[in-house]
């Protein structure tokens, strides 16, 4: 059904988008034609992306196959957005005919509107939001601690190493006691990290790196995401806990994908009879923000997650906002706090309009 939804929505939208720009350009049948045509190929383009085509491809055209077919979505979501503006405008007679018609001006105008727009969502998808959080424990603790927090990194053809480097860097330069990730490491093909060598860039960071699966990982098989964290000195948590000075535990879930990942509850009760039923600091990365309520009936004192992008780019950042409890951002149940990243990577095209690309800072005190 929802696959069905997927290609349909699209087709659909390609067709009436196809239809209004035929009719709008006052130019010959066959640039017309030219460009309808470069236009539902960019779009279709990104199946290949589905079908793993790109790994096929010099990894220099894959990437620029990848962009393009990735931001022709955006595209084609926001040109769709505006002829319904329009079309909207012509029903209520507050736009003419003419306007839509033959003219240049109109198409001039779009093309500089969504330039403009385009390269906004580009710029700001590159200005990584420092967020700082505060989280205090009711428990004893032996000192402060900083911990740097991220999600959604999603490297691959478009999130080079060069850009990996760079938010190493950036995480560095916060001199954290511990990082950690809450998923969608990797974007979907092993191909582009194994030619650059990615894992090697993890092993800069300063401070031990602990991690859980994100749904990407599946996407890229999980035998082989594993080895990449592996590889890159990544502690990786499936369904298990890490202890740092004997006072907090960090509780790493299976992605929502295995639906026969262990529960939360079971988690938390199996580490609290490792300590001895001491009280430490809970930590919780679960990828997906579903069930929150889930960790608060678990006790657990802090969850990280991330998934959401807060749908990258307005309006589908509303449509996150209902789906979640919380699609970004602190949230609060009981004594649970929670933080929902929308990443500091990104899926497809490089593009953040009414949302932001960051990275958490947090002391626990």
């Amino acid at each position: 059904m929802w696959m069905m939804l997927f290609l349909l929505l699209p087709l659909a939208a390609i067709a009436y988008l196809s239809w209004h720009v035929w009719v709008m350009l006052p130019v010959s049948a066959w640039l017309k034609l030219l460009v309808v045509a470069v236009g539902v190929a960019s779009f279709l383009v990104l199946f290949l992306n589905f079908r793993r085509a790109f790994d096929s491809m010099p990894l220099w055209s894959a990437r620029w196959a990848y962009d393009i077919g990735t931001s022709s979505l955006f595209v084609l979501l926001y040109l769709v957005m505006i002829f319904l503006v329009l079309d909207l405008g012509r029903l209520v007679r507050l736009v003419p005919r003419s306007f839509l018609y033959h003219n240049g001006y109109t198409a001039i105008g779009i093309f500089v509107l969504m330039l403009g727009v385009f390269v906004y969502g580009n710029l700001h998808y590159n200005n990584k939001v420092r967020v700082a959080l505060g989280l205090k424990s009711e428990k004893p603790l032996p000192k402060e601690y900083r911990i740097v927090m991220a999600s959604d990194l999603h490297i691959g053809y478009h999130n080079n190493r060069k850009e990996l480097a760079r938010w190493v860097d950036m995480m560095n330069a916060e001199n954290p006691d511990f990082i950690l990730i809450a998923g969608d490491i990797i974007d979907g093909s092993m191909r582009p990290i194994m030619e650059e060598r990615m894992a090697e860039e993890f092993h800069r960071l300063k401070a031990p790196v602990y991690a859980c699966l994100g749904n990407h990982e599946f996407y890229a098989g999980v035998p082989e995401a594993q080895q990449f964290y592996k590889d890159a000195g990544i502690h990786l948590l499936v369904d298990e806990a890490a202890v740092i000075d004997s006072c907090i535990v960090i509780i790493g879930r299976d992605d929502r994908t295995n639906m026969r990942r262990k529960p939360i509850k079971d988690l938390v009760k199996v580490q609290s009879s490792k300590l001895n039923h001491q009280s430490p600091y809970t930590i919780v990365l679960d990828h997906q923000p579903y069930n929150l309520d889930r960790a608060e009936a678990a006790g657990v004192d802090f969850q990280l997650s991330g998934h959401t992008h807060r749908g990258q780019v307005w309006p589908i950042s509303w449509i996150t906002d209902r789906i979640y409890e919380c699609s970004w951002g602190s949230h609060q149940r009981g004594n649970t706090q929670y933080y929902v990243s929308s990443g500091i990577g990104i899926w497809g095209g490089k593009f953040r309009i009414g949302t932001q690309s960051e990275y958490v800072v947090a002391t626990l005190r």
